[in-house]
């Protein structure tokens, strides 16, 4: 049995065993009403197939913890939509694309990641949280909308990627994007 934790334990970020899934708080809120027990709101997605759920739980709950380990593995290659990594004994790892997601637009050869495996299973990917590409096509910009101060047009990375940038970045700059949020972070050289 894994580890044991209190409702008074809870926010955002704890992963929790669920009818023997791994599920994790993305968002909580805690209310004491006047008289009884503190409730804690959650919702939270389960780490294999994605789906969410909200629950509501009390001071008194106990709950166990995945047994989930991380570890570095290093990007090989694709095969027909696997993501295939080695780890330190060079054994083959393969991850779907589903586990992948939009992630697998930032991946580049011999890339060190972190893989998060439950069940003998990797279940989510790790990338270092800025990648630098380089703009293959770039929409050319408007200005004068700038109602919402942030005036931006789309742009096409190395792999495919797209995403919105500021007007002033061109074809062939090389910019950073953040794997966590897919946005644009910074321009770090011109062509």
């Amino acid at each position: 049995m894994g580890e044991v934790i209190g409702a008074g334990e809870l926010h955002k970020g704890v992963k929790l065993l669920i009818d023997g899934q791994p599920w994790e708080i993305t968002e909580f809120d805690f209310s004491k009403p006047g008289k009884g027990q503190a409730i804690y709101n959650c919702k939270l997605r389960n780490m294999v197939t994605g789906s969410g759920m909200s629950r509501s739980y009390r001071s008194g709950d106990k709950f166990e913890k995945p047994e989930l380990v991380q570890y570095d593995i290093t990007f090989s290659y694709e095969d027909n939509g696997a993501f295939v990594f080695t780890d330190d004994n060079y054994e083959e790892i393969r991850v779907s694309a589903e586990v992948m997601g939009d992630k697998k637009y930032f991946l580049m050869d011999e890339m060190s990641v972190s893989a998060l495996v439950f069940d003998e299973k990797v279940i989510g990917v790790q990338l270092p949280q800025l990648v630098e590409r380089k703009v293959i096509k770039v929409e050319p910009g408007v200005k004068g909308n700038t109602a919402s101060g942030k005036v931006t047009k789309p742009c096409t990375v190395e792999g495919g990627y797209v995403c919105a940038v500021p007007l002033f970045i061109n074809e062939g700059d090389t910019i950073r994007i953040n794997t966590e949020t897919g946005e644009y972070n910074d321009r770090t050289a011109t062509r």
